[in-house]
């Protein structure tokens, strides 16, 4: 059957099994939007592509299903920019489809030119420009074939609008060979055997856990994993909720702002097992000071994470899944129990910890009163900064894909919208986006979507009238002068809410918190602003100073 580039597009989707796409229309791909008229898809029309490609990522960190976006040339695919670096640097599938002005008109600087296989390349895992419509269905065949296989990544299509409206013949391949890319998700079984023999031996052994856990779907594998061997197990940010944090084996959340047993227990360790974790500057800190007596074994599916940073004794190549059932089907627990002793004792002694004052309203009681409140059952997003610390601080993440936040690129007007994605992919679950005053004015817009679509969506704000994380590191290292984060005209987030057609709460009164968050989660078809006036200087702590090591950990403020 002969059909147009526009449609082959559609019916690729549709065999692909995509049920929701995000984006906004414009008119070199009016064509495709054409036949999306009236296809069997659920279409989001966000409000800026930004708001579309981190709902579609949102999706994906929520469901585990590619996300899917569609924008329109030039401003259309360079607003995407931003969403793709941040996929990108936390391994998200997502499959990216743009227009482009007609094949000949592509170097004569036309309307809404850009050369966006070229700007993209750097924050794709790879991108296509087709040019001729024979290879529409082959190439999107290859581009969910590659967004979701090996280390996960946004692919880029980008698609002539003479090419959608181009006739041939549409056969979609069943299968996908590329000569130059073929993931490799077994691990190789000496080396694991030799992992399993540095295990056994060991006396101190730390598990650390990343975003590879919850991309690869091994939280079981890897809670087996800990009840054979017991040991003590701290995740990275993005991979809260790979294992359960209320266990008492859990130290959870290393680096930055990780908690001092974490950082305490890695450093003081003899063998770091890292499972899908990357080493980054945030967790390891001062790299000369980190782990100074641990060996090291590195499972990954990506050879060029290992070693990347840290030198490994034991690299394991493969997918974290795969491995771990090799694993598991071999692994004798060490003799550990003074270590697990000492460990739960360091655990016990420095506890995560906040001045509670008497009405005054503490962003981490927020938090704590949302993890009490919701019986710790929701999907938290998050915006960037103070508010994504304190989230991952003081809720605890028992199930995967339940913390969604942009780690790598930290992209400030991730939250909201990827909160929307993810409602979109668990529409009978609560959603939060906790954010702060500063970032969720900067994809505010994606509201009206929330109130289109009747997403009970809430948007907790914690109002402190700064740029928290910005004017903290101010404070610590540059005199306290607060150059640029002091938000002295922010709107009122109740008016702005009820503008959008949402619920809008006030609270600045630390008794009417609770009522605030009991009001918000009754709503099932509404999204919910609330506005907590919380206290406008308080810090996340404990804070390992950028480039330093657990040494010069801070509990609290300084002399």
């Amino acid at each position: 059957m002969k059909m147009k580039g526009a449609r082959i597009i559609v019916e690729s989707l549709l065999k692909e099994g995509v049920e929701h796409m995000f984006g906004y229309p414009g008119g070199v791909v009016i064509p495709i939007f054409h036949e999306l008229f009236d296809a069997p898809l659920n279409f989001v029309l966000s409000r800026h592509e930004q708001g579309a490609i981190h709902a579609a990522d949102g999706y994906a960190r929520a469901c585990g299903k590619p996300g899917i976006v569609l924008a329109t040339s030039g401003p259309g695919a360079t607003n995407l920019i931003t969403g793709l670096a941040t996929a990108y640097m936390d391994s998200i599938p997502l499959v990216v489809l743009t227009g482009q002005v007609s094949t000949e008109m592509i170097g004569n600087d036309a309307f809404q030119e850009a050369d966006v296989t070229g700007i993209t390349r750097p924050v794709t895992k790879h991108n296509y420009l087709v040019q001729d419509v024979r290879d529409l269905a082959k190439t999107i065949k290859e581009a969910f074939y590659i967004a979701t296989t090996g280390r996960p990544g946004p692919v880029l299509i980008d698609i002539p609008v003479n090419i959608s409206n181009a006739e041939t013949e549409y056969i979609y391949p069943e299968t996908v060979e590329i000569r130059s890319y073929k993931p490799n998700y077994k691990g190789h079984p000496v080396q694991i055997t030799k992992a399993v023999e540095m295990i056994a031996a060991s006396k101190k052994p730390v598990v650390y856990a990343g975003g590879g856990i919850i991309l690869s779907e091994a939280s079981k594998e890897l809670q087996e994993f800990i009840r054979k061997t017991g040991i003590p197990i701290t995740t990275t940010l993005l991979g809260m909720g790979a294992y359960p944090e209320t266990d008492e084996l859990s130290l959870e959340m290393l680096g930055m702002h990780g908690t001092y047993y974490a950082n305490h227990a890695v450093h003081e360790s003899d063998l770091l097992i890292a499972i899908g974790a990357r080493f980054d500057d945030r967790v390891t800190g001062k790299i000369t000071e980190f782990i100074p007596h641990a060996k090291v074994i590195h499972i990954d599916i990506d050879p060029a994470s290992v070693s990347k940073n840290v030198v490994v004794d034991i690299p394991i190549v493969g997918d974290c899944k795969t491995v771990l059932k090799d694993l598991n089907k071999k692994v004798i627990a060490p003799d550990i129990d003074e270590w697990v002793k000492h460990v739960k004792a360091m655990k016990k002694d420095n506890p995560l910890f906040y001045e509670d004052v008497e009405d005054v309203i503490k962003p981490q009681y927020v938090i704590e009163r949302i993890y009490e409140l919701t019986k710790g059952d929701s999907i938290i997003a998050t915006e960037v900064g103070q508010n994504q610390m304190w989230a991952a601080q003081f809720y605890k993440y028992t199930q995967p894909r339940t913390f969604i936040s942009s780690g790598g690129l930290g992209t400030m007007g991730f939250g909201l919208p990827a909160a929307i994605g993810a409602q979109i992919a668990y529409p009978d679950k609560q959603v939060f986006n906790i954010a702060g005053d500063g970032s969720i004015q900067m994809n505010i817009q994606e509201l009206i979507v929330a109130v289109q679509l009747r997403l009970p969506v809430v948007i907790a704000i914690l109002n402190n009238g700064f740029l928290g994380m910005v004017r903290q590191w101010q404070q610590l290292f540059y005199d306290k002068r607060y150059s640029s984060t002091c938000l002295e005209c922010s709107p009122d987030f109740v008016k702005l809410a009820e503008a959008y057609g949402a619920i809008g709460i006030r609270v600045e009164k630390k008794s009417d918190v609770d009522a605030a968050i009991k009001e918000a989660i009754s709503q099932t078809q509404i999204p919910v602003v609330i506005d907590f006036r919380v206290d406008r200087e308080e810090n996340v702590y404990p804070m390992v100073p950028a480039g330093k090591s657990v040494k010069d950990i801070i509990m609290r403020e300084l002399a």
